[in-house]
């Protein structure tokens, strides 16, 4: 089957559950339930990945060392961008390279998604210009300063053309979400089944 490509940008500082929260719930997500069809790609709609603007090792946060599968330069179209979030954002607020990347990956692709403070991210790449949008709790301030922003201060998961979600743990949610509105309830809620995810009490 034709898989969808899900590209995870990393950076230093990026927050780890992040972007391994949404990396658990696209790479265990399958089309034929049950343990078995884990132990295989066959039924997966998704081709999971990382990527960073080199291959070096990246310094997520609390000193976690993760090595990203592809740079910028060489890594396949993606069909779903993830723009986590970290305290690494605010130094790619003003790093042209980055922004650029986020622009050219976000304009082809079928699917924008952040998590957390990634949504900064996406704002200053001008992908959320008139656009409902969340991000932490700590940012909403700073992602409403940035301008042309609508910021939602009360949803978890806000899917206005870009799918935005908020603080660190929310980025399961968004990931169950777009997950959903692909395949379907069932897919969704079986995939939280198998990772022991109780979506309904966090819906």
């Amino acid at each position: 089957m034709d898989k969808l490509n899900v590209g995870i940008l990393l950076f230093d500082q990026v927050e780890v559950l992040d972007f391994a929260g949404p990396f658990e719930v696209f790479s265990r997500t399958r089309l034929v339930p049950g343990l078995e069809s884990r132990r295989s790609e066959e039924s997966a709609p998704f081709f999971v990945f990382t990527v960073a603007a080199t291959r070096h090792p990246i310094n997520a946060t609390a000193g976690l060392q993760v090595l990203p599968r592809y740079a910028f330069a060489d890594a396949p179209p993606i069909d779903i961008l993830v723009v986590p979030g970290g305290f690494g954002t605010r130094a790619l607020l003003a790093d042209a390279g980055a922004l650029d990347w986020i622009r050219h990956a976000g304009k082809g692709a079928r699917l924008v998604t952040s998590v957390c403070t990634g949504a900064l991210l996406l704002a200053s790449a001008g992908l959320l210009a008139d656009r409902r949008a969340t991000t932490h709790w700590g940012a909403l301030d700073l992602l409403e300063s940035l301008g042309g922003v609508r910021v939602d201060r009360e949803k978890r998961v806000v899917d206005d053309g870009v799918v935005t979600s908020a603080g660190v743990a929310s980025g399961i949610d968004m990931a169950f979400y777009v997950v959903e509105t692909l395949f379907g309830r069932a897919v969704a809620q079986e995939t939280a089944h198998y990772i022991e995810y109780p979506r309904a009490a966090q819906q």
